[in-house]
């Protein structure tokens, strides 16, 4: 069966495992979190064989939307990715805050912003081009993934690294030599997205997103994955 999304009868879904807080992959091997149920709905709705590609970061998701790699994905809106995605509302924000050694004098970003500075990014990460935009005297010290980022700034002594705040914060309750500086940065938003060249199905994608968060879908898989 074909579908506006796709001609082929099959959803190619990219996941980014990099984000725990959207997506997970068991032990098994099975993908879990929100962006999974929301591609297996959307799949099931269009009566679309639903096939998963798993990236280990959004940069990687993004570096493919213009190699027809994936039909549908999961992503934070940001405008330079928008020359080349075509995002739905957002349906979900998260914060993107930095961790800093327990003994560091930095409490706010207006402290890190300084010369010398050197913060752990994962590379094509939504915060990482917000921070490209808005640093003006740090460093920006880039590693291939988000799952990076933090242990980076650990290894090599950087000044901070910054990241998504649920991982952030089991990172920090796993090394009590750091600490989260609270206030966040940034504030992300998640949305669902299509490539540039197939934005005429970004309307059935986003009255699928909307009924998706009126019948309590999305707010249901976030409160089943948080922490016990």
């Amino acid at each position: 069966m074909s579908s506006v999304l796709s001609k082929t009868g099959r959803l190619r879904a990219a996941i980014n495992l990099g984000n725990p807080v959207l997506a997970q992959r068991t032990a098994a091997g099975e993908f879990t979190g929100v962006t999974v149920a929301l591609a297996r709905a959307l799949a099931e709705q269009e009566g679309l064989e639903l096939e998963f590609i798993p990236y280990d970061g959004a940069g990687k998701v993004v570096e493919a939307a213009g190699a027809d790699a994936w039909d549908l994905a999961f992503l934070a809106i940001d405008p330079k990715r928008a020359t080349q995605i075509a995002f739905t509302r957002p349906y979900l924000t998260i914060e993107g805050v930095f961790v800093v050694a327990a003994s560091s004098p930095f409490r706010s970003l207006q402290d890190i912003d300084q010369q010398g500075v050197r913060i752990s990014v994962g590379r094509g990460a939504a915060y990482d081009l917000h921070l490209t935009r808005t640093l003006k005297h740090a460093e920006i010290v880039r590693v291939p993934t988000s799952d990076e980022a933090l242990p980076h700034f650990l290894s090599q002594g950087l000044e901070a690294g910054a990241g998504i705040r649920q991982p952030a914060a089991a990172f920090v309750a796993r090394n009590p030599g750091v600490r989260l500086i609270e206030e966040p940065f940034m504030e992300i938003r998640q949305a669902m997205a299509v490539p540039i060249a197939t934005s005429g199905a970004l309307p059935l994608v986003q009255e699928f997103l909307d009924s998706a968060i009126s019948s309590g879908l999305v707010a249901d898989e976030m409160r089943a994955r948080e922490p016990k």
